[in-house]
């Protein structure tokens, strides 16, 4: 029984696993050009890795006729979390990184899944999703963050006296404070501080004016948005 289930699936094995490291490799060479932390190689390892599991699981439950098909699938799905995690950094300005890329990760392990399991039809269909997501609409997303009504900025001051008189800065230009954090500086000037801010706009205006505008204000030496 065994030398027939392993001479049968000899090709369909070949095949699965070549179509997960094409669309893994597919998913990585876009975050590779982003210059992303996980790249052409990380996407098609785990998505090869994941076609691998599941193809081992069938041939577990084939070869013994009992268990559960979907049990070591399940566990790459819960599993993939700890490397997507690893692509998420937090900077000393509270910005985060690597959201899409852990997201792309996990959908890179779920696409081997279904590779693994067969189900070509499904995969194929969302690569060219993923893909599309992660690569067409980076500037849409952009566009429209660039555009919305509240923005998050990271503000360093040459003293915390100077905090005061930004807020006030803000206000008589028609400007919500919904939310301000003290935060350690990373100036090595011991008196200066610095603040994550964010702002809410009475109208629409482009980011880029906004941080023009408040750059102005006495005190601020630097300013930059974050996510």
């Amino acid at each position: 029984m065994a030398e027939y289930l392993i001479q049968e699936n000899v090709a369909e094995t070949a095949f699965r696993l070549l179509l997960a490291l094409i669309c893994g490799g597919v998913l990585g060479i876009e975050r590779g050009r982003k210059n992303r932390p996980a790249g052409f190689r990380t996407y098609m390892l785990v998505c090869v890795g994941a076609a691998l599991v599941m193809i081992t699981n069938e041939y577990i439950y084939n070869r013994y006729g009992t268990g559960d098909p979907t049990r070591l699938g399940s566990q790459v799905i819960s599993g993939i979390g700890f490397l997507g995690a690893g692509t998420i950094i937090v900077t000393v300005r509270n910005r985060v990184k690597g959201l899409t890329t852990a997201a792309g990760l996990w959908g890179a392990a779920c696409m081997g899944l279904a590779i693994g399991a067969g189900y070509y039809t499904a995969a194929i269909i969302s690569c060219v999703m993923i893909y599309f997501v992660m690569a067409m609409l980076y500037r849409l997303d952009v566009r429209v963050m660039a555009s919305a009504r509240a923005i998050n900025l990271y503000v360093e001051f040459a003293s915390v006296r100077d905090i005061g008189e930004f807020i006030q800065y803000v206000k008589e230009r028609d400007m919500k404070i919904t939310d301000l954090e003290l935060i350690q500086s990373g100036s090595v000037n011991e008196s200066a501080a610095a603040i994550l801010v964010t702002i809410r706009l009475m109208k629409k205006a482009e980011h880029a004016e906004i941080i023009h505008l408040l750059s102005s204000a006495g005190g601020v030496r630097y300013m930059e948005e974050v996510g």
